[in-house]
């Protein structure tokens, strides 16, 4: 994934930080926007960001999405890698950009809405 040097929400320059930077404590590496503190963090142990960055409306989003389609995808009984080919297939996009923290607000309404009407099918 490419890191991003500009942020879609202000313009202001991205910078590779730490959370301390935001929380006060951590260590953890995050990329965060100098201007309005929009951020991503990274996968444990990496400089490898886990998605795009986000403001806080869109984080909380994304989390809420990542409960449904986790907890939809386990009652299926599929595994996290056939789940994100379901995914990609519904999105009709590439697997590699069908991760929920690549995903601005209107895919993650989709990803639920996927999820919903799936088990409705199935109840039907």
């Amino acid at each position: 994934m490419r890191i991003q040097k500009i942020c879609q929400y202000c313009g202001g320059k991205i910078v590779k930080s730490k959370s301390r930077v935001l929380y006060g404590k951590g260590n953890e590496t995050i990329y965060l926007c100098t201007t309005c503190n929009a951020y991503v963090g990274c996968y444990k142990g990496t400089e490898k960001p886990m998605g795009r960055v986000a403001n806080t409306v869109l984080r909380l989003k994304r989390q809420e999405t990542h409960q449904i389609f986790d907890t939809f995808w386990k009652k299926q009984g599929w595994t996290r890698s056939a789940a994100y080919r379901w995914l990609a297939q519904s999105l009709q996009v590439p697997e590699e950009n069908a991760h929920i923290g690549m995903m601005e607000m209107d895919a993650c309404e989709a990803v639920a809405r996927l999820c919903r009407d799936y088990k409705n099918k199935e109840a039907a």
